[in-house]
């Protein structure tokens, strides 16, 4: 088999290549953002959701429940359950006992997205950061593949991409780094998406389900009291070190607010009830917060100072308690209004 994609390019790599060239990132990636990534796992969903025709706004309900893990803010990322309940998209840990591309070959034969585990250093998207310079784990979504000539298309963080010889042979081939097998999901669209109207009524009831998973103790406050203690360790490590924890730290903070925001916005257009301006304001201001943050770590890291950043973690804390004050307050349309994508962009006309 020498070329593998159920997508809508030609039977040729030449349409993924393409599709590489050419691909317009969701709004949600746009520079308009505060944050312009979130982490790897959502990131590629955005993506993946967008290409399929899909509303990503309805499956982000789960931002409100982020926590504080006493190391880090959650890493989150879309329950595979509401993926399912949304948009039919049935998503499983898949067991690798072949060639892992000989995996990837069957599954995208088979009309599925395959969801790796790979080192950025392999990565041609991350010139400039890790792509042949540093070791770092990462998640991709493979939806093409050729074997024989060694190359495949995939979605990373904001855009779609294409790896072929050197690249594809660390990355899934036999000159891959790592010792043991890496985790991947097999993600096959299985059932009918919902359509708008329902997708609204599910997003509203998967959001109750997580304002009954909100944290116990309120995280920002836990994070405030722990980088107490984390500023000294900060200021003394290298450089290298700030970058891991600001990703951790603070981005996941920012990035997952604003994206609460953003799903605020969708449910305000599909003519849902509740203070929307306020938890818009006190989404924008938990994300240019954190911001702020980021560069005052970063710059009391570079001189070896101490940043503990109570006047923003401050300002952050009292947008966090209105925004979860007023996201209890949503409500479903007084009226039948049909929902809207919001400023979700269409499929581009070259799939």
């Amino acid at each position: 088999m020498r070329f593998v994609s159920r997508d809508g390019e030609d039977a040729s790599f030449e349409g993924v290549r393409h599709r590489a060239r050419h691909y317009r990132p969701h709004p949600l990636h746009s520079q308009e953002m505060v944050w312009k990534q979130t982490n790897c796992y959502v990131d590629m969903w955005l993506e993946v959701l967008r290409w399929w025709g899909l509303n990503p706004y309805a499956a982000l309900p789960f931002t409100i429940a982020l926590d504080f893990e006493g190391d880090q803010f959650t890493f989150f990322k879309f329950p595979h359950d509401e993926l399912e309940r949304l948009y039919g998209i049935v998503v499983q840990e898949h067991s690798i006992y072949e060639p892992l591309d000989q995996h990837i070959e069957t599954q995208v034969a088979r009309g599925h997205l395959m969801i790796v585990e790979v080192d950025a250093w392999f990565l041609p998207d991350t010139r400039g950061t890790s792509y042949r310079t540093q070791h770092t784990k990462t998640t991709i979504g493979i939806d093409a593949i050729d074997r024989e000539k060694h190359q495949i298309g995939y979605f990373h963080n904001s855009g779609y991409y294409v790896a072929e010889d050197f690249d594809y042979n660390g990355l899934i081939g036999a000159s891959s780094p790592m010792t043991l097998p890496p985790y991947v999901e097999c993600a096959k669209r299985r059932f009918a998406p919902l359509d708008e109207r329902a997708l609204c009524e599910a997003s509203l009831a998967a959001l109750q389900r997580h304002l009954r998973r909100l944290p116990v103790v309120d995280p920002i406050a836990a994070f405030r009291r722990q980088l107490q203690t984390d500023a000294q360790i900060l200021a003394e490590a290298p450089l290298e070190r700030f970058h891991a924890y600001s990703f951790n730290s603070v981005r996941q903070l920012g990035a997952n607010f604003e994206l609460f925001g953003h799903y605020a916005r969708w449910l305000h257009a599909s003519g849902c009830t509740g203070p929307f301006a306020e938890i818009r304001a006190s989404c924008d201001r938990i994300a240019s917060e954190a911001m702020v943050l980021e560069f005052r770590l970063a710059r009391a890291c570079a001189r070896g100072k101490e940043e503990r950043g109570d006047a923003t973690l401050e300002a952050i804390e009292a947008a966090y308690a209105d925004l979860v004050a007023c996201a209890r307050q949503i409500g479903a349309p007084l009226r039948h209004v049909t929902p809207v994508r919001a400023d979700a962009a269409p499929v581009p006309a070259m799939r």
